[in-house]
């Protein structure tokens, strides 16, 4: 599945479309008959069919080969939008640079690192969210120095753990 033409800045030549899933060319392979596809979307194809898509060539996967250079280049030089515009990126980058900033991106949405958290946050929010995270580990306000893990662990009794301690050291 190919990168959707909606997220390119200006004019995407059609040698660079995929035939199959009419994006731009993702991972792209190329066909004997030299017509171009995303990996994923000519894999997909040759599971039931033995020909090109375009032309209906017979093909086979072991006759794939990565596109031409000058094709290469041109795809690596389009410029798109980041994917995380819908929450506020603003980013324009190059095809070819776009995986770094999007793994970077201060938008992307990740998962919280505490154990049993479920949200999903914007990486540029998650410092504010780990200090009220109900999952995240603290000291025991009651001052037994015990670490609470969790929402669950804040009834603890600090004089059964002060005692566990205590047999711990003897």
């Amino acid at each position: 599945m190919g990168y959707d033409i909606e997220r390119f800045v200006g004019y995407v030549n059609e040698g660079l479309l995929c035939s199959i899933c009419r994006d731009v060319l993702e991972d792209p392979l190329q066909a004997p008959c030299e017509h171009a596809f995303c990996t994923a979307c000519i894999h997909g194809w040759l599971v039931h069919h033995s020909n090109c898509p375009e032309d209906r060539q017979v093909i086979d996967v072991s006759l794939l080969r990565p596109l031409y250079r000058y094709m290469k280049n041109d795809l690596n030089r389009l410029q798109l939008h980041c994917r995380n515009r819908e929450y506020g990126c603003e980013m324009v980058c190059s095809l070819e640079s776009i995986d770094r900033h999007e793994r970077e991106c201060e938008y992307s949405q990740i998962p919280c690192s505490n154990a049993g958290c479920t949200v999903q946050i914007e990486r540029r929010n998650l410092d504010g969210h780990l200090a009220v995270c109900e999952y995240r580990s603290r000291e025991c306000p009651n001052g037994c120095g015990y670490t609470i893990l969790s929402a669950e662990d804040t009834q603890h009794n600090c004089v059964a753990e002060l005692r566990t301690e205590l047999e711990l050291l003897r």
